[in-house]
């Protein structure tokens, strides 16, 4: 049977690239490597701005607008009586939503925290002590939401295969067997990784040109 397209370049790149940046800011926090936290920080915040606008002018796959079922069609999923087309289902979609608010909302917090003896973020000077503290707090509980995040989406994985869909290859290869009524217009995933270079190079340029340099000498 001939495969079809249905993941482009770039959102297979932001996939795995989120899988090892979230464990790389996990194991850097918890060994106090944070030059090293700071680096994937402000690489996960391009990553995640690249997805945002990938989302509006990328392929239908990978359209915010794909993100966006209604409840009848989110419990349907659930029940698998969806009709299979390109893409996430609906109850896929709304892990995917999930997953953008609570990862921006890491990295938009992780910019304003302090641990108040050596590391600042570097929107602190530019907010209240109580919203320095709201955001550290907030920090760190908001990660315990993504590692919950993260079991229920293997979970899921593990649940669709054990059904005989395996999920994890077509975001490997971007192919899937199965057959749909609606084509996919798919871009170029290089457009993507040319976006993401300008805003990590940006962003690293202006707020972690000082955490690289300490981690290269």
């Amino acid at each position: 049977m001939q495969k079809i397209q249905v993941w482009d370049g770039f959102i297979r790149f932001f996939h795995w690239s989120m899988v090892a940046l979230v464990a790389t800011l996990y194991y850097s926090a918890e060994n106090s490597l944070m030059e090293v936290h700071f680096v994937a920080g402000f690489t996960l915040l391009a990553l995640l701005a690249t997805r945002i606008i990938w989302g509006i002018i990328g392929s239908d796959t990978a359209k915010l607008s794909a993100l966006l079922h209604s409840p009848k069609s989110t419990i349907a999923a659930i029940k698998g009586q969806q009709q299979a087309k390109p893409g996430h289902n609906a109850a896929g979609s709304y892990m995917v939503i999930a997953f953008l608010i609570l990862l921006i909302s890491q990295a938009v917090t992780g910019l304003m925290t302090t641990d108040d003896i050596m590391y600042d973020g570097p929107l602190v000077a530019m907010v209240s002590s109580d919203l320095s503290s709201l955001a550290g707090s907030l920090h760190h509980k908001i990660f315990d939401l993504i590692l919950i995040a993260i079991a229920l989406h293997i979970a899921a994985i593990v649940i669709y295969k054990l059904k005989g869909k395996a999920l994890v290859p077509p975001m490997i290869t971007g192919k899937t067997a199965e057959s749909y009524e609606q084509s996919v217009k798919m871009k170029s995933g290089w457009l993507g990784f040319a976006i993401f270079a300008v805003l990590a190079t940006a962003i690293l340029y202006v707020w972690g040109a000082e955490s690289i340099s300490t981690l290269i000498g």
